[in-house]
């Protein structure tokens, strides 16, 4: 094992089920709830699960990176470590910035996402009317639920990451048992003849789902984030990564098919409230809803937990290099934990909910662009290196490494390609942009402020 307490501060305490469950349980979050109809609806039973097996074999291949690079690299920040490694300051800074990114929109995604499932188990959250966003009337009672999940998230992160974990293994533990009981239960009491039409509006279709695929996959990179904090040999740290991806996509693949299996296209098309929650009563009644609803709020808790997790510790990476204002790279003097950038992230989750139930897809997709960036230079970073540095001990070597870099490069800049315009999945104007523009708005400032641009400035 390692030492207790590395250079940065922070604690190792994360066991490999602990670690496991930080990478699977952000993957699979609360959109497997919310989002199935979406993707049904957008390429059909069969068009969904081909998106998603594609694009999860695009992530194995980019995830085949990350695992050599995590264990011979494995301090915290992840991304602003390999690529400031290979790339230099200022490519640490956009490819680690463009992943918290994506990181901050899962975080506020959750925060969206709370009340809307608690409305689902408790309706009765439309109390006093704010204004209304893309024909969505939001409340004061909606939004205030969301700020207040986004407090306590924020604060029990603070607390410390063993406290965190153990709240994350048991709540994955719950989500596999519903998840488990659903899909038999769909195979056993659902029709095939629902499935129909198997693949909707062909690669146009597919691609509106494969364009939110790395939103959905996002999270097994959390492992590299909290790298200092994982209590396993340096090989098992890229096997947990790459055995959390595996269970993503079948997770995935296999609620599609349920859901498929129970709703026909007309139902999920007209169904009323969260479609996947509307499967599960199709095969076990209203306790079936209330299961599937609870496994998406656990779920919330799951992805919500982890990416502050991960995304604090590459604010503090990135504070600690002096690419960030140093106040970011603050440990929490008791709890060992970077609270300055856990509040931070805390912070910008709770803009979220102001914004109604629209805001989730906006987030997914801007988010994603993000993500995709940061899965690019995470190759280039890996193909520079097996160059550059040969004799790295890799603990966790990648066959045909260069192969597999090209690859994961050409593959992650493929899937961006998919949120430019002229694409038939393009990121939104003004909603989704705006988002992307913001966020390289306020890295821009942030990193006017920071000690490195200071220096540079002062030598200049």
């Amino acid at each position: 094992m390692s030492d207790p307490l590395p250079a940065s501060g922070l604690l190792r305490v994360l066991g490999r089920w602990e670690t496991l469950s930080l990478a699977f349980g952000a993957m699979v979050g609360w959109s497997w709830v919310v989002l199935s109809g979406t993707w049904i609806v957008s390429a059909g039973a069969l068009g969904a699960i081909v998106a998603f097996l594609f694009g999860g074999l695009i992530m194995l291949v980019i995830g085949l990176t990350y695992a050599e690079l995590a264990a011979a690299l494995p301090f915290v920040g992840g991304e602003h470590v390999y690529s400031q490694r290979a790339l230099g300051a200022g490519a640490s800074f956009v490819c680690t910035w463009a992943i918290i990114l994506g990181y901050v929109s899962v975080v506020t995604f959750e925060a969206v996402a709370l009340p809307t499932v608690l409305d689902s188990l408790l309706p009765g959250l439309d109390r006093v009317f704010l204004w209304q966003i893309a024909g969505w009337d939001v409340y004061l009672s909606w939004v205030m639920t969301g700020v207040a999940g986004a407090l306590v998230m924020t604060l029990l992160n603070i607390r410390g990451v063993r406290m965190a974990a153990v709240m994350q293994s048991a709540v994955v533990m719950a989500i596999l048992v519903v998840g488990t009981l659903f899909v038999t239960g769909a195979l056993l009491k659902g029709s095939s003849g629902n499935l129909e039409p198997l693949i909707q509006d062909g690669f146009s279709g597919i691609s509106l789902v494969l364009v939110m695929v790395p939103f959905m996959f996002v999270g097994f990179d959390t492992i590299p984030q909290a790298a200092e904090e994982i209590d396993l040999p340096f090989k098992a740290i890229g096997s947990v990564l790459m055995l959390s991806v595996i269970m993503a996509i079948a997770w995935y693949a296999l609620i599609v098919l349920g859901v498929g299996l129970v709703m026909d296209g007309a139902s999920i098309a007209n169904s009323e409230e969260e479609v996947t929650a509307a499967a599960g009563a199709g095969v076990y009644g209203e306790l079936g809803r209330l299961a599937m609803l609870g496994a998406g709020l656990a779920g919330i808790v799951t992805s919500w937990n982890a990416f502050i997790i991960g995304g604090s510790r590459a604010i503090f990476a990135l504070a600690r290099a002096g690419l960030l204002p140093a106040f970011l790279g603050h440990l929490h003097p008791r709890h060992r934990t970077p609270d300055h950038a856990i509040m931070l992230i805390g912070g910008l989750s709770i803009i979220g909910p102001f914004f109604g139930r629209p805001a989730l897809v906006w987030l997914v997709d801007a988010g994603g662009l993000g993500i995709v960036v940061a899965y690019a230079m995470v190759a280039a970073s890996f193909l520079v290196l097996r160059r550059r540095e040969p004799d790295l001990p890799r603990p966790y070597r990648v066959r045909h490494g260069m192969v597999v870099g090209y690859a994961a490069l050409i593959l992650a800049i493929g899937l961006g390609v998919l949120y430019l315009p002229g694409s038939p999945s393009a990121l939104l104007w003004p909603q989704e942009w705006g988002i992307v523009l913001a966020w390289a708005l306020l890295g821009a400032l942030l990193f006017a402020l920071s000690p490195a641009r200071r220096q540079h400035e002062r030598r200049d």
